[in-house]
Order: structure tokens, then sequence, then C-alpha cells
């Protein structure tokens, strides 16, 4: 096979076609999911249980494990959407005036494109990759009598990831990757000051926005046929986002003045096994881990807030790391067709002392199921995804900021968790 260019004249239409993909996804991602850690990149990987690491044979190996990119000859380009119904609800602890009352998070649908891009020529053992992303996410969305208004009421991310990346094809049994991640993240958060929303307004409110640099590694080992281990790294990545906050309180003005913060989003390790007992099946069990006490504190620094506002304000998060165990199953048939289903299981993130219902995290279950077909020019696949997260109560817990300790309200009470969703994934290759 000869060499494909990556701008040679038969390719520049679908090049431009790609960039109008690229254009959509970029602004598709105004839209969340719930959560902080998206880990449905492609519909293949997620049928799977996100169990990838060790298989990595399609472009989303450049979020999954980069090295794996080495096995896809030519030029290849794999685009799809996560789209996901999810529901949280919250009940307040006995004791509280509403008690008995379920409340329901109000941001229930979101849709999150992926694309990836990747090139193998044939006189060198390196390929290249481009990815589009985003890894972490979230819009939540709290009603104002829930008891824990001053803890919080909303909040939303969103965070974008452009990943080129490069991979070595050592030996025919080992290849390792590396990868650039460039990163723009959009936070803002929102919280009562006062206990009730009327008969005065009142709130804090904070927006901003920035670039962070980070890194990804990748390396993919087959000593044997039916054997292959996968492990991949993704960088810490610190951004600073410079926004504002704007307050509104009684006997004040509703005032706005520039803000800044920093936060560090977690690194992340994963290692994985893959075995195919013949070449109609694989099995793959991998095991996730991400350091999230990177969310340890922060401060918002103020430029000039109304009196008595003080310039800084604190914010403890005392988050924990976690683990996610993949494991997943493909049976392939003849004329390119497969199946595959898959379970996750996924650790709580966020302990009691300071939760936040902006993350209500749990332990949560997710099973998959998924089809597609790889041909010659196009492939597809298509996965439904099942999530549970068994009640988890909060007692005890103590407000991150300053308004809670004031209005003495906490996030305490009981959090459940169901989402569905589907996951389309397209390919192409030339």
């Amino acid at each position: 096979m000869r060499p494909v260019p990556l701008f040679e004249p038969t390719n520049r239409l679908k090049i431009s076609g790609l960039l109008a993909v690229l254009i959509w996804g970029v602004a598709a991602l105004k839209t969340f999911a719930n959560g902080f850690g998206l880990s449905d990149q492609d519909a293949f990987a997620t049928a799977r249980g996100e169990a990838f690491v060790a298989t990595a044979d399609n472009p989303s190996a450049i979020y999954y494990n980069p090295a794996g990119i080495t096995q896809i000859e030519g030029s290849n380009v794999r685009m799809g959407i996560y789209a996901i119904d999810y529901h949280i609800s919250f009940k307040p602890p006995s004791g509280q005036a509403n008690t008995g009352h379920t409340y329901n998070e109000q941001d229930n649908f979101a849709a999150i494109p992926q694309f990836f891009y990747t090139c193998s020529p044939t006189n060198l053992p390196m390929s290249f990759g481009l990815g589009i992303y985003s890894p972490f996410g979230g819009n939540m969305s709290w009603p104002q009598d829930t008891g824990f208004r001053s803890v919080a009421l909303s909040g939303k991310l969103t965070y974008v990831t452009i990943n080129p990346v490069v991979a070595w094809k050592i030996s025919p049994s080992l290849s390792i990757a590396a990868g650039l991640m460039v990163n723009y993240v959009d936070m803002s958060l929102e919280q009562g000051l006062l206990r009730f929303p009327k008969p005065f307004a009142n709130y804090f409110r904070f927006t901003g926005d920035g670039w962070s640099v980070g890194y990804n590694l990748g390396a993919r080992w087959q000593p044997l046929e039916k054997l292959s281990f996968g492990a991949s790294f993704r960088s810490p990545a610190k951004v600073t986002l410079d926004g504002r906050t704007q307050i509104a309180y009684p006997g004040i003005a509703n005032s706005q003045t520039s803000a800044h913060t920093d936060f560090t989003f977690p690194m992340s390790v994963i290692g994985g096994v893959s075995y195919r007992p013949t070449p109609k099946w694989n099995l793959e069990f991998d095991a996730n881990y991400t350091d999230w006490s990177s969310f340890d504190s922060t401060t918002i620094h103020q430029a000039n807030p109304p009196a008595p506002f003080h310039p800084d304000v604190p914010v403890t998060l005392d988050w924990q790391a976690s683990w996610m165990y993949e494991f997943g199953v493909t049976r392939y048939f003849d004329n390119g067709w497969h199946v595959s289903g898959g379970y996750v299981f996924n650790e709580n993130s966020v302990p009691d002392k300071y939760y936040t219902p902006l993350a209500a995290d749990m332990d949560r279950h997710f099973f998959s199921l998924g089809a597609g077909r790889k041909g010659k020019t196009f492939d597809f696949d298509v996965a439904y995804q099942f999530g549970y997260g068994p009640t988890h109560t909060v007692s005890d817990s103590k407000p991150s900021s300053t308004p809670g300790f004031i209005t003495g309200q906490n996030a305490d009470g009981k959090y459940s968790f169901n989402s569905q969703a589907v996951i389309v994934s397209v390919g192409m290759h030339f």
C-alpha cells in the first residue's frame, strides 16, 4: 500500500468537510453531561464498558490509549455524539420543614460530540492523530427551596480538549505514544446568601474561563496473538479562570467586580489487559485511577467587592481519589459485524464532610450493550447505556463556603441517580 499524503488533492474536499464538523463540534459543547468526568468518548468503547485501553483499535484511541493508533492504516476519521438523559433526586433529612419532599435536579439532557483523526504513513513506523473532545463537563441546577440554597444552587462546566498525538511502533508487538492536551475551560457557580430567595434578592455568582496545557502518554504491548496489555496516563492541568463575581444582597445594589480562581483538573492512569481466546472474541478488563484530590481547596479572589464582603472567598472541596473498574466483551461476526456488552463500577469521589450538590456524586453502576459494523470505507457503532446510583445518605456535612455557615444550611439528605444514554460513532477510511 502506498503512503496516503494528508494534503493530496483527492483528500482536500474531505478535509474541508471535516473542518465543518470540527466547528459544529466545538459549538455543540455548549451543552453538558451530568458529572465531572466524561469517559464516554466512543460508541464501541462504551458498549464494552469503556474497557478499551488494551484494544485501542480505532481513532478514539487518541483519548483511551494513543499508542493504539499504530494499528490503524492510512487516514481515518471518526466522530460521534453521546446523548444522555439523567435524573438526580434529593430528599431532605428528617426534622426539616420540607422532610418527605423529593427534589429533582432541573437539567436532565445533554449531548456531547467527539472528533478524532489519524494518519499512518506506510513508509514510517509512526502514526499521527488529532482529537477534539470533552473529558470533563457538567450542568447542575437545583430548585430554590431544597434546604441547601446557601450551599449550592447551580453550576456549569465546559471543558474542551484539543489533543494532537504522535505514536511510534518500536517493534511489531510494542508501541508508545505521547500527546499535547490544550484545554479550554469555562465555569460558572451560583449559591444563595440567605436561606430564602424572597422577599430580598440575594445570590453570589462566579463566572470565568481560561486555558491550560497538559499531556497524555500511552503504551500498548501484544506479546502474543491472544494477549495484549495497554496503559495510558493523562497529566493534571492547572487552569486560572479569569472572570467576574456578581453579588445581590439586601441593602446593596447589584454589584459586579473582576475575579479569578485556580483549579487543577486531575491526572488519571488506566491499565488493562485484553484476551482473545479466538479471533471471534475479545474480553478486556481495565482499572482507571483518577486523582480527584487535586480538588482540595481554592479561593475566589475579587478585585473590589462591596462592603462588607471580603475580597477573598475560600472554598473547601476536599475530594478524594477514586477508581473505575471496567469490563467488556465483543463477539465478532462475518462481514465486519460485531456486538458488545460491558459493565463499569464508578467509585464516589466526594466525601460527606464537604459534600456538594453540584456534583451529587455517589457509587454508580453502568451497564451497556452495542453493535456495529466495520467496512472497507465506512464503519459505525451504536451503544445503549443504563446508569444507576444506589441511594447515598449524607450526614454531618459542612458547607464548602461561608454563606452556608452563616445560614446554618448544609447538604445533608439522600441522593439518588439514574440515567439512560445512547452514543453513536461513525468512521471513514481514506
